[in-house]
């Protein structure tokens, strides 16, 4: 899908705020309702926008502590890389996970409540997953930024 400079205007406000009723985006955007809401729908139908969600505060839910996990595996075949995947997905722990490049190794961030919440986490749910070599844990002492919103493209050429 082509973006033009009114789908980034859009998707600028609904990443800010995806709660905005179609007659509100449509106001500030300067559109009238019907084509916005037209917009929109081909957004969404594109993948462009993929779902809507809350953000809650970690810290009113009990998550206190916020871990990157660096897990290295024994094997690197295609076999082991989609088991280990198919298993730390089913965690909710788990807010996200990487497979990054030199050794296949990959990074989680987990939410858990405090250090024993990171302990039954790591030896009952992470440990149990065939092929773990080696499991490093590094703590977030600040959140210094936190966003959600994409950066935008400021023209379409």
């Amino acid at each position: 899908m082509q973006l033009d400079t009114m789908d980034l205007r859009i998707l600028a406000e609904l990443q800010q705020d995806s709660s905005l009723t179609n007659v509100e985006l449509a106001r500030r955007v300067h559109l009238s309702p019907s084509p916005c809401l037209t917009r929109v729908k081909a957004l969404e139908a594109a993948g462009v926008i993929q779902r809507y969600v809350a953000l809650t505060d970690p810290r009113a839910l009990g998550l206190g502590l916020n871990v990157f996990i660096n897990i290295s595996l024994k094997e690197q075949s295609k076999a082991a890389l989609a088991e280990f995947e198919r298993r730390i997905a089913e965690h909710d722990e788990v807010m996200e996970c990487y497979l990054m490049t030199g050794d296949s190794d990959y990074l989680i961030r987990v939410a858990v409540a405090d250090m024993g919440a990171l302990e039954r986490f790591i030896l009952e749910q992470l440990t149990p997953i065939p092929g773990i070599e080696k499991i490093r844990s590094s703590f977030a002492l600040k959140q210094v930024r936190y966003k959600t919103a994409l950066p935008l493209p400021r023209k379409i050429q």
